[in-house]
């Protein structure tokens, strides 16, 4: 299994110092919906403290959480590529303070610094492929316990 990824942490130094100068601190109350899937994706987050549950709407009435992120995690990747939509919903477990990113500044700065725009994308998509791998595991294990029900 791979191992999770930090997105501050896992940058170079020079490239997190200028990612850094777009940060903005915020805090989302606990039972905050941060975002809905389908909506503008303009964003992203780093979490300092708290959690969030990603979550996929399956029926009218039931969300199914699908990861849950704590500290370091970064929550929200898809404004990174088009169509700019987010592809899961989020809120807030707990009280959450995180740091927040514009994300057309940041692709901007991804342009103006290709070094920094490399080691983004490639962070992002080694973060991406751990959290694929965690849920083929929750998928599987959800799958037996159905069948065994059956």
């Amino acid at each position: 299994m791979t191992k999770a990824i930090k997105l501050l942490t896992a940058l170079p130094h020079k490239q997190r110092e200028r990612l850094m100068e777009l940060a903005k601190e915020v805090s989302f109350p606990e039972d905050t919906r941060i975002f809905e899937s389908g909506g503008t994706a303009d964003r992203f987050w780093v979490i300092r403290s708290g959690a969030v549950h990603l979550d996929q709407q399956v029926t009218a009435t039931r969300r199914v959480t699908v990861a849950s992120l704590g500290a370091g995690d970064l929550l929200g990747w898809s404004w990174l590529f088009p169509p700019y939509r987010w592809d899961f919903g989020a809120e807030s477990f707990s009280q959450v303070r995180a740091y927040e990113f514009d994300g057309p500044a940041v692709l901007a700065l991804s342009v103006e610094d290709p070094l920094l725009g490399l080691s983004l994308v490639r962070t992002v998509a080694e973060i991406l492929a751990h959290r694929l791998e965690v849920t083929r595991g929750r998928l599987l294990e959800q799958y037996t316990i159905t069948r065994r029900g059956l």
